[in-house]
């Protein structure tokens, strides 16, 4: 990681005018029209020295001055140190209309860099985008070069990597272009499940190139340039007579907040390859690995005492749920997953004991933890990736129930909520439920109840697991009756605890809060060998 963060450093100083292009890269300043004069071997160099310098030294510095990296440098700080094994360098467009045939319109590589290489030591394909040629612009030959390693990708089961940052198709190539991008479009549905893909966008991206990282698996932004839409700003302009900026339209808070089509967002090009390298380490190269297991500091039996204070007495009153996952998880850390979009639902990647886990958490503190439309579809996909590549899930559930309202209605909840339920259903990996304190109604049977194959099911003794709340019930079943409040305390006492359920097996112990990091590591070596397989079928039917 050092080394790494040296690499960054350096950099950054070439980013800021301090440093060597030449020395970082090797990168030569010549680009020759004719070869006739050389031998084979020094061709061959000067082709090497040209494809290193991408569109030139003037395009390189003016990716500089815009804040961002070149294709290259993004391929080599994420990379481990001399491990990337470049593919298709030579490699130019074929297209001749329009003058492209032109000697100064031929770049070896073209408009993307490609290969194979390593992250902390294990098997990674990526591709990079080079903004410095044509605009990063997509031909049939840059879409020959993805197709290629994400073909080699998929039949030896390691994870793709997209560094996106592309104008769009290449106008001069037409129609060959639109084949590209499907091309690409058919790799990432099969490739989906079979090794993780994951797009880290920025630059821009527009038009067909969108949806290429909108079927992989993760998509991550860089802040301020990188965007990400269908139609650009001035055709929005031109078709509905909307003004709108591309930050408001495509940017990082758009789809981080809003639209929920992105992740996470980073703060420059160097955050968000050192985050990215940090992502990758909780991840397996293939679906026929399982989930990774690295060396652990922090004792599997730790007690948590302030666990057992951290829900409140009143149940009305919110806590946060992160202060909970910080607590049992190693080391405190964990890899939050769309932390700005439908707040109400906590997913992401953490390690319990070495072993990487993934974690879904209702939130109190944002609607009380409500379930509705966005943290059902949030959840669901997160669910499906973790146990499409043998990840546990660990679920904390408090909820009240599905946010109630016309909005959500209308925009079908019950489809959407439908979603969840689906995927934890479907789900055959790993699967430990605590019950913290609210599982109320049909949200209760949704968050990985006993019901839909939970292997692990745990209640604290603060939870209320009941079809409502106290107050709705009582209303209901004692309407009209003078002792109302008393009907609420018998109400309470009868349903609005975890007994209940306990007594019918619905959850399989009672715990002190504190013990809950101990169990579910002993849980987790217990259920490391489970085996469990869903009815035969083609593929099955979610409510999309």
């Amino acid at each position: 990681m050092m080394a790494t963060t040296w690499r960054a450093l350096r950099l950054w100083r070439v980013m800021k005018g301090t440093g060597s292009c030449k020395q970082l890269l090797m990168w030569s300043t010549l680009r020759p029209t004719s070869f006739s004069s050389f031998t084979v071997e020094e061709r061959i160099e000067r082709k090497r020295s040209a494809a290193l310098l991408g569109g030139g030294q003037g395009r390189i510095d003016s990716q500089h001055k815009r804040g961002k990296l070149t294709a290259r440098e993004r391929v080599l700080l994420l990379l481990d140190s001399d491990s990337f094994m470049e593919y298709d360098m030579f490699v130019e467009h074929r297209c001749t209309d329009f003058g492209m045939n032109a000697d100064n319109n031929k770049y070896p590589g073209d408009s993307v860099v490609t290969g194979q290489g390593r992250i902390n030591g294990r098997l990674v394909y990526i591709f990079s985008q080079d903004f410095t040629v044509f605009g990063g612009s997509l031909s049939g030959a840059h879409a020959q070069k993805i197709c290629k390693i994400m073909n080699q990708a998929v039949m030896v089961g390691a994870p793709i990597i997209g560094l996106n940052d592309s104008g769009g198709a290449r106008i001069q190539e037409g129609v060959e272009s639109l084949a590209g991008y499907a091309d690409i479009f058919l790799r990432n549905v099969l490739a989906s499940g079979v090794v993780p893909q994951i797009s880290l966008i920025m630059g821009p991206c527009a038009g067909g190139a969108v949806y290429s990282p909108a079927l992989t698996d993760f998509t991550f932004m860089v802040k301020d340039t990188s965007y990400l839409f269908i139609t650009g700003p001035d055709v929005v302009k031109s078709v509905t007579n909307e003004d709108v900026s591309q930050e408001d339209l495509g940017g990082s808070k758009t789809h981080t907040a809003l639209s929920g089509v992105a992740h996470r967002a980073f703060e420059n090009d160097i955050d968000a390859l050192l985050n990215l390298r940090e992502f990758f380490s909780y991840l397996p190269l293939s679906n026929q690995d399982p989930a990774p297991i690295r060396e652990c500091y922090d004792p599997s039996d730790r007690m948590v005492p302030g666990l057992d204070t951290v829900v409140p007495v009143e149940s009305a009153k919110a806590y946060d749920m992160l202060d909970i996952v910080h607590s049992i998880v190693d080391e405190r850390e964990f890899f939050q997953i769309m932390p700005n979009y439908a707040k109400n639902i906590i997913v992401g990647f953490a390690r319990m004991n070495g072993r990487t886990i993934g974690i879904v958490g209702n939130q109190p503190k944002v609607a009380s933890g409500c379930l509705d439309i966005n943290s059902s579809v949030k959840g669901a996909r997160f669910v499906r990736f973790c146990d499409a590549f043998n990840i546990p899930i660990i679920t904390f559930v408090d909820v009240p129930g599905f946010l109630p309202g016309t909005a959500q209605e209308y925009g079908g909840i019950i489809r959407h909520g439908a979603k969840l339920l689906f995927a934890f259903a479907e789900a055959t990996v790993p699967k430990i439920t605590i019950i913290t304190r609210k599982a109320y109604g049909g949200a209760y049977d949704v968050m990985s109840s006993k019901h839909l194959r939970g292997d692990v099911n745990y209640a604290w003794p603060t939870a209320e697991v009941a079809v409502m709340g106290a107050k709705g019930a009582v209303q209901i079943i004692f309407r009209g009756e003078p002792n109302e409040v008393e009907a609420e305390v018998a109400y309470v006492e009868k349903f609005a605890n975890p007994f209940p359920a306990a007594m019918r097996g619905f959850v399989d112990d009672i715990i002190q809060p504190s013990t809950t990091r101990l169990r579910i590591c002993r849980d987790l070596d217990m259920l490391a060998s489970k085996k469990q397989n869903n009815p035969l079928k083609k593929h099955a039917n979610i409510p999309l």
